[in-house]
């Protein structure tokens, strides 16, 4: 009997087919020098949106940023694109864009968008990007990742053996089992609008960035050349930030921090509003904070929810109302008009002038949504499938104007 259980066990093997993804590297001076207006290409993964004129930069997740000409919201034109490998966050400042390269902050000119240059790069701005999103340096410590390629592979392996993980102890191949995807993861200037998934804002000549952990204060009075001035640590699970006022709204996975800036280089905590463990963006009026809350395998929580916090007294916020959501990502508000990106259920949009009592005037539900800004009573709606405006003017007859397809 032991004889033949040996035998079972040296002989049985099993063959496992992988897709993983390899990286690409390129110089940080190959890098850093494409940093250009490059030919409009196809939108692929979109992420965060941010608009100011006529035109919309739409971040194209980990590559770069979209430059789009809106000048006819019934026809824009997709014009240009910005080679910022690690690219996640943007703002605007009148002809200066401020963008992430991974670890690092660029300011881009724009005031050619046909011809973009970089007027300013601090290194190592945000060091805990060196743990997300895929990031490490090559072997000599010069190179930074600028793609993935999709390769498969097929190994042996015992039949007590685990499949899936990283190869070899790898830190620049990612791979897993077959069939899986990677997943994609006011001034004298005119500052523009972002959504409210945003790490940037800009307020009081100030770019305010957000990492894990810390709020980052750069003077932007001299737009091409931005300034650490502070760094405020404020805890962990830090995603969001959004401007109203004089205050900053933080979002977190445990709750909302309030900050005040009425000193733009010293922002002071001055509130705090706590929820169940959850991915947390955030937005505000005079009277209310908008806060959703939905789980997910990076939001660690299972509330899927709309909260309503009232503001009367800033340093202690009280929840107002609860409203139960799908799967809520970002928000707008215009008026009494609330915007809801409620993942898979798509747009829902509001009438909150009795935020005791939402009442849905509408919604679009063929569409994955994550992000929407609302101005000038046109939606711009970031989902899964691609870049989409909407013109709300007769609600709750909301008419599609355009759309800029993802490439499959």
């Amino acid at each position: 009997m032991l004889g033949m259980t040996a035998c079972v066990k040296d002989t049985c093997k099993q063959k496992h087919t992988y897709t993983y993804f390899e990286a690409v590297y390129k110089t940080e001076e190959a890098v850093r020098a494409n940093i250009k207006s490059n030919p409009a290409r196809s939108v692929e993964t979109p992420g965060k949106i941010y608009t100011l004129g006529k035109y919309i930069f739409l971040n194209e997740i980990d590559k770069g940023i979209h430059i789009i000409d809106n000048n006819n919201p019934s026809q824009p034109r997709n014009i240009f694109f910005i080679d910022v490998p690690g690219n996640l966050d943007i703002a605007v400042k009148g002809n200066t864009l401020y963008a992430d390269l991974y670890t690092d902050l660029v300011a881009i000119d724009i005031s050619n968008p046909a011809s973009v240059k970089v007027e300013k790069i601090i290194d190592g701005i945000f060091p805990d990007r060196y743990y997300g999103n895929g990031f490490v340096r090559g072997a000599n410590n010069d190179q930074i990742i600028t793609d993935w390629v999709k390769k498969e592979t097929t190994v042996t392996e015992d039949c007590d053996q685990q499949g899936g993980g990283w190869i070899g102890g790898r830190t620049d191949v990612f791979m897993s089992a077959s069939n899986n995807m990677l997943g994609g993861a006011k001034a004298s200037s005119p500052v523009g609008t972002g959504g409210s998934m945003a790490r940037f804002t800009i307020m009081n000549d100030r770019l305010y960035t957000v990492n894990s952990s810390a709020l980052d204060v750069f003077d932007i009075s001299d737009a091409n050349n931005p300034k650490r001035t502070n760094t405020v640590n404020i805890g962990w699970g830090i995603e969001t930030i959004y401007p109203f006022r004089n205050k900053l709204f933080i979002g977190s996975q445990s709750g909302m921090f309030i900050y005040d800036a009425t000193n733009a280089d010293v922002p002071a905590a001055s509130g705090q509003f706590s929820h169940a463990t959850s991915c947390d963006p955030v937005i505000a009026d005079d009277e209310y904070a908008y806060v959703t809350l939905r789980s997910g395998t990076a939001c660690q929580g299972f509330s899927n929810q709309l909260d309503i916090v009232k503001l009367n007294n800033i340093s202690n916020p009280v929840l107002q109302k609860t409203y139960t959501m799908k799967n809520p990502h970002g928000l707008s508000k215009d008026g009494d008009l609330l915007f809801i990106c409620d993942g898979e259920a798509g747009l829902k949009i509001y009438n909150a002038a009795n935020v005791m009592n939402l009442k849905l005037i509408n919604e679009i539900s063929d569409i994955d949504t994550y992000d929407v800004i609302t101005m000038n009573k046109i939606a711009l709606v970031v989902a899964k499938d691609g870049l989409y405006q909407y013109s709300y003017a007769n609600l709750p007859n909301i008419r599609l104007l355009s759309k800029i397809n993802v490439s499959k």
